[in-house]
């Protein structure tokens, strides 16, 4: 183990994003044979094979799975060691791997803007994903930072409260509801309820919702995989859903869609920003923390332009 290298640990990484020793050689700017012994000087080193060899091109094994984890962790430490070496020298620059879930695509633009506002030089690379795919993403060290409701609990993060992120149920303008106060439970549950997907934070919110009326709730939910999939169904009229107030501003503003006054409604949930807990924060990363720490609610939708109600 002593003897790792570098070159080997990108040798696994390369071999894993393209499939083949050959692609892998290309992108490193070495030869397939360089690349092949790399790989079989750590195989030996372990006493395991790191790749199954099939028809379809490189496959890790379990063995490879975990040296790929490290080598990502240590490109990510190196990466932040040059930024901090870069800072301590007076140069403000950097880059940052952000991941948002699906809803906080409705604001992250705005932050990123504000953010670069202040931090010309330092860029930021946006992945949107749905909940699972970020955690994932965070996971095996492909992010540096994701945007949330709920920080993860699988494995060690530091997570950064830095806004409200209130939860609402919709109807189209016209709907019977729109015009009603003090919508009880039990009236919800005579209308076709749009849903997300199953391990969406914000399905998880409404199922808690109505957790004592939750057979009700399963005959009259409709799934859909997407916020704006479930803003056009309710805009045509087919249903009430619930959803992040962050994902609808404008369509409230263009009166386009209503949002209900229901009991106990809007459900105020939290954003968060988080990282790997074990993992060395590079300089950009510390300043956009600091960024949203200061800022960031300022640049969320603001529920009580929205829902008079609620002001």
């Amino acid at each position: 183990m002593r003897t790792l290298t570098l070159r080997q640990l990108r040798s696994i990484q390369a071999v894993n994003q393209h499939g083949t020793v050959a692609a892998a050689a290309r992108s490193l700017g070495l030869t397939a044979p360089a690349v092949t012994l790399q790989i079989k000087q750590l195989e030996d080193d372990f006493g395991l094979s790191l790749f199954d060899r099939t028809s379809e091109g490189m496959r890790l094994t379990a063995a490879g799975s975990a040296t790929l984890r490290a080598a990502n962790a240590i490109e990510t430490t190196l990466r932040a060691l040059g930024d901090e070496v870069d800072a301590i020298k007076g140069i403000r620059f950097g880059n940052i791997k952000l991941g948002v879930v699906s809803t906080a695509k409705y604001f992250a633009p705005r932050l990123i803007a504000a953010f670069k506002a202040d931090h010309p030089d330092i860029e930021i690379k946006l992945l949107v994903g749905n909940r699972s795919d970020i955690i994932a993403d965070l996971k095996s060290y492909k992010l540096d930072i994701a945007l949330m409701g709920r920080p993860p609990t699988e494995f060690p993060v530091d997570a950064t409260f830095f806004g409200d992120h209130p939860l609402v149920m919709i109807a189209a303008p016209d709907h019977p509801l729109a015009g009603r106060r003090d919508i009880c439970k039990e009236a919800l549950l005579k209308e076709t309820i749009i849903i997300r997907e199953p391990g969406s934070g914000t399905r998880m919110s409404l199922e808690s919702f109505f957790v004592e009326f939750d057979d009700a709730l399963s005959r009259r939910a409709v799934e859909m995989g997407s916020n704006e999939t479930i803003k056009q169904a309710v805009m045509a009229g087919l249903g009430i859903a619930f959803i992040s107030a962050h994902t609808i501003a404008f369509e409230v503003e263009m009166k386009r869609l209503a949002i209900l006054d229901v009991k106990n409604m809007p459900i105020r949930r939290q954003w968060f920003a988080v990282s790997r807990q074990e993992r060395m924060a590079a300089p950009a990363e510390v300043a956009f923390r600091a960024f949203l720490d200061r800022k960031g609610a300022m640049h969320l939708p603001h529920l009580d332009r929205l829902y008079p109600a609620q002001a």
